[in-house]
């Protein structure tokens, strides 16, 4: 886990899908940032799964944020994007708080379907 604000380096915007009118009558999910945070993100290496992933396209990440009242509701229907890059995003696969409730760890992939 990251241990100071140092390790912190990426930008990251955090997403859910809000449903809303186009205007015509139709209901359709937009992406809506709820928060924008620093954070660290680590590439996973190595594992069985992790070069299963790969092979599929899919790069697993490691993706650790300071905990925070908004970030405790992250979901797995949530996403990620890159706030330096906003075409690079990723779908959250799992997220948990540590037992002090100072860090969130998220496990993420980047490279499939968006959303």
């Amino acid at each position: 886990m990251a241990t100071g604000a140092g390790d912190l380096r990426a930008k990251l915007h955090f997403q859910k899908r809000v449903r809303c009118d186009d205007g015509h009558g139709n209901v359709r999910g937009d992406w809506q940032t709820q928060f924008t945070c620093r954070a660290r993100l680590s590439p996973l290496h190595g594992s069985e799964a992790v070069q299963g992933a790969r092979l599929e396209g899919l790069q697993p990440y490691a993706v650790t944020i300071r905990y925070s009242f908004a970030a405790a509701s992250i979901t797995t229907a949530w996403r990620i994007v890159d706030a330096n890059n906003p075409d690079r995003s990723f779908n959250i696969t799992a997220a948990a708080t540590d037992e002090r409730r100072q860090w969130i760890q998220i496990m993420a992939t980047s490279g499939g379907a968006d959303g």
